[in-house]
């Protein structure tokens, strides 16, 4: 029997939300930080409108890699599976390691440099349960060096996605002339 390597959205979806509760993290926790974020900029915000942008981010099919990846490799760093420095590196997690960070940016810019922004805010300000995970990573034999920057990234990207979601609403309700860019044409010339 061949090993099962494609799943659907929902499978992906619901294999990250175990994957994170595996670990100590609910979706309400990542989908907080994605409200705090998106309420400095958007009034009347709605804390189901960030939810349901955290599941929409963990039913595509790089971040189910980045979750899985993440979790194992916390795991395999607990169990001290690494060999050499890099055990000791990703153990401590080492500020100057930056491995972590460059998989949150990659999981935060799907949204494009707006969402690197708010990466990179969420991982200096460590926000709600990344803050936590940061914080239960310096216990003995606790290791989140990956996973705290990995939801903070989708914490990040559900944040700018909502923002997209809600400028989307804006410009269908706006009555507007029809423009095309070749209006000012003979202006130009």
């Amino acid at each position: 029997m061949s090993k099962k390597l494609l799943f659907s959205r929902e499978e992906m979806t619901r294999l990250c939300v175990e994957a994170l509760k595996s670990r100590g993290v609910e979706i309400d926790d990542i989908a907080k930080i994605s409200y705090k974020q998106q309420a400095r900029y958007t009034d009347d915000i709605k804390f189901e409108t960030c939810r349901d942008s955290v599941l929409k981010i963990l039913s595509l099919r790089d971040i189910f890699h980045h979750v899985l990846l993440a979790v194992e490799l916390d795991k395999l760093a607990e169990k001290k599976m690494f060999e050499g420095p890099i055990q000791d590196i990703i153990e401590a997690d080492l500020g100057l390691f930056g491995v972590d960070e460059v998989l949150g940016l990659d999981v935060a810019r799907i949204y494009g440099v707006i969402g690197m922004t708010n990466f990179g805010d969420i991982d200096v300000n460590k926000h709600g349960i990344v803050n936590t995970l940061n914080t239960e990573g310096k216990k003995p034999g606790v290791v989140h060096t990956f996973l705290d920057d990995i939801v903070g990234a989708i914490a990040a990207a559900a944040s700018t996605r909502v923002a997209q979601v809600i400028n989307e609403e804006m410009a269908q309700t706006e009555t507007h002339e029809k423009i095309s860019l070749f209006d000012n044409i003979e202006e130009i010339k």
